[in-house]
């Protein structure tokens, strides 16, 4: 598979923007997919953040599986990185973040008021990929609808602040994608989880990807949501025997459709695609 490019204008000039404004905020809020911890990760948004103090925000806590989230959020602890794991359409989400705002930033908000300084709000920024949920994030943290929300990468283009309440004020920021993936595991992750625009990889390659994967980690999920399916046939036999069964005929394009709106709407359960054992150190 050919590298993968996909860095609109909006997402250049947003990167600026993170870059100037880094030192406004009083921490980072780096929102991940739960499912996917470190392939959502930007690596260059990383960079940028350096040693600002950060909160890590597995979102769509409710879509993973938790187990694997458990461990991913031991690891990140491990790291020494304040970890926390939501499903930011809940109404406690205000709560957990705001305490977990609150704990990050303890020693500081100490330091300040023994200089006689009482931080009354902390600020922090959203940094995140398309399609981690920050959208429905924000508005849930403001208790309104003010930012644009949808189940596309690429939906919020512009930059807001917005006071979430007494504690906290939010600078909003576009998804940003790094300007190319070469890891082609990595692409077809985000790929199968809609973080990428779906014109930018073959749908073909991409159910595969995601039935060799379910195949292997989750194979009763595949038995469950397809009763016909033979778990002994390769992907591509998988792919055209169930698109006969379905009654799709020849209409494999409908097949690809169905099973990767069928894995994003979680309709063949929680699953993780990101592993703690895969990182490099790790068995």
């Amino acid at each position: 598979m050919a590298t993968i490019q996909w860095f609109p204008g909006h997402m250049s000039k947003a990167r600026r923007q993170v870059q100037e404004n880094i030192k406004f905020v009083d921490f980072v809020t780096i929102l991940v997919d739960a499912r996917l911890p470190i392939s959502s990760q930007n690596p260059m948004l990383t960079k940028i953040v350096g040693d600002k103090p950060k909160l890590l925000i597995l979102n769509k806590a409710d879509l993973a599986d938790p187990i694997i989230t458990k461990e991913w959020r031991s690891y990140f602890e491990g790291q020494g990185v304040k970890t926390l794991a939501i499903n930011s359409k809940e109404q406690s989400t205000v709560k957990k973040v705001t305490e977990a705002a609150k704990s990050l930033m303890a020693d500081k908000i100490i330091r300040q008021k023994e200089r006689g300084i009482q931080i009354e709000t902390l600020r922090t920024m959203i940094i995140g990929i398309p399609n981690a949920g920050k959208s429905t994030l924000m508005n849930r943290l403001a208790g309104k609808k003010i930012a644009v929300v949808g189940n596309k990468p690429g939906v919020t283009k512009g930059q807001q602040w917005l006071k979430t309440n007494k504690d906290l004020e939010i600078l909003d920021t576009p998804g940003i994608l790094w300007p190319k993936f070469e890891d082609e595991v990595v692409a077809l992750k985000l790929a199968l989880t809609g973080a990428i625009k779906d014109q930018l990889l073959p749908l073909d390659e991409v159910t595969i990807f995601g039935l060799n994967y379910f195949k292997q980690f989750y194979p009763e999920a595949l038995k469950h949501r397809f009763k016909q399916i033979n778990l002994e046939e390769e992907a591509p036999e998988i792919i055209i025997s169930m698109t006969q069964k379905l009654g799709f005929r020849d209409d494999y394009d409908r097949f690809y459709s169905l099973f990767i709106k069928d894995i994003r709407d979680g309709k063949l359960g929680r699953y993780s695609l990101d592993k703690v054992g895969d990182l490099d150190g790790n068995d």
